[in-house]
């Protein structure tokens, strides 16, 4: 059997998005349950990723070094529930760098599925983005939506959207979970 891996979007869906960047350690907070389902994933065996645009890093709100501290605080706490995150890819452009790594863009997702060797055809993305979704679909993955973060946002403005939705990360780890059981 092939490992399984699921793909999950940061900001909006493991913590508290801000409409002014995550610029800092201090400034980066889980949403309530997030760090449980990835020990959830975990301890049902699958591999947790995350594919996150930074343009902050482009805009010069925070550099490479404070990424690092950031997603360091997000792997301790999550380690502290028992999750842990196999690996993170990032885009640091602006929107408009016209880059292939952006989301909507796949190019992340694409990196991901050619570094370990997989299919994106059976791998769920977990955003809170219309970007998200787009880029899911464009790739080949499984998009799932949630309301936090942006998700309900997204959902307002883009009423036509048909992908499954839940009200967190939590309760989309439960159905990710209950579907690979059947």
């Amino acid at each position: 059997m092939s490992q399984a891996y699921v793909l999950l979007d940061r900001d909006g869906v493991i913590n508290h998005d801000s409409d002014n960047y995550i610029k800092s350690p201090a400034e980066w907070h889980p949403i309530e349950g997030s760090l449980e389902a990835i020990a959830l994933f975990n301890r049902h065996d699958y591999k947790v990723v995350i594919i996150t645009n930074q343009s902050g890093l482009s805009r010069g709100f925070y550099d490479e070094q404070t990424l690092t501290a950031i997603h360091q605080k997000m792997q301790q706490l999550a380690a502290e529930k028992g999750g842990e995150i196999e690996a993170i890819f990032h885009c640091p452009h602006a929107p408009d760098d016209n880059c292939r790594c952006r989301k909507p863009k796949p190019g992340l997702l694409t990196d991901f599925a050619k570094k370990y060797n997989t299919s994106l055809s059976d791998i769920y993305f977990i955003g809170d983005k219309l970007a998200d979704v787009q880029a899911a679909k464009v790739a080949g993955a499984k998009p799932l939506l949630v309301k936090t973060g942006k998700g309900q946002r997204t959902l307002n403005n883009n009423p036509e959207i048909t992908v499954p939705i839940f009200k967190n990360l939590y309760d989309a780890a439960k159905f990710i979970i209950s579907e690979k059981l059947f």
